[in-house]
C-alpha cells in the first residue's frame, strides 16, 4: 500500500529552495537529512534533493520517492508485474529504499519508512484528520 507520494525537485542549494517552499507553503520542512553528496528536505508533498550536479545525475532520470508499507512486497509486485530493480533494498537515514525500472520505461524510488517516521509524518496527521500534504 502506498502510504505517500512526493514530487522530487532537484537543486545545488538545499536551503535557498526550502526557503522559497516555505513561504509557498507556509510551514517549515517536516524531514530534513543527509544521505551521501545529497541533502534533502521535505515540505508538503514536495521532496527536495540537493547537490553537486555529478551527484545527483544517477537520480535525474527517477521519480519519486513513493512512501509504502511493506517493501518486500512492492519488491515481489514489481517484479511479478515484470519490473527491473535497478537498485536493490538498501538502508537510507528514513528506512529502507529501492529503486526499480518498470516495464513502461518509469524509473521509480519506493521507500518503506521506519515505524517512527509512520507514526509522526502518516498515523498522527491522520488522527489529528490533517493531510500528510499539508504537512
Amino acid at each position: 500500500m502506498i502510504l505517500k507520494t512526493y514530487a522530487r525537485m532537484f537543486s545545488a542549494d538545499c536551503d535557498a529552495t526550502l526557503f522559497l517552499l516555505e513561504r509557498l507553503h507556509g510551514r517549515k520542512p517536516h524531514i530534513r537529512f543527509r544521505f551521501g553528496e545529497w541533502e534533502l528536505g521535505g515540505i508538503g508533498d514536495i521532496l527536495v534533493v540537493a547537490g553537486p550536479n555529478e551527484a545527483l545525475a544517477p537520480i535525474r532520470d527517477t521519480h519519486g520517492p513513493i512512501i509504502v508499507c511493506d517493501i518486500e512486497v512492492v519488491q515481489a509486485a514489481l517484479v511479478a508485474a515484470g519490473a527491473v530493480i535497478t537498485t536493490p533494498l538498501t538502508q537510507v537515514p528514513t528506512g529502507r529504499m529501492l529503486y526499480a525500472r518498470h516495464p513502461d520505461g518509469l524509473h521509480i524510488e519506493y521507500v518503506q519508512w521506519t515505524d517512527d517516521l509512520v507514526e509522526r509524518l502518516i498515523r498522527v496527521p491522520q488522527r489529528e484528520g490533517r493531510l500528510s500534504s499539508e504537512l
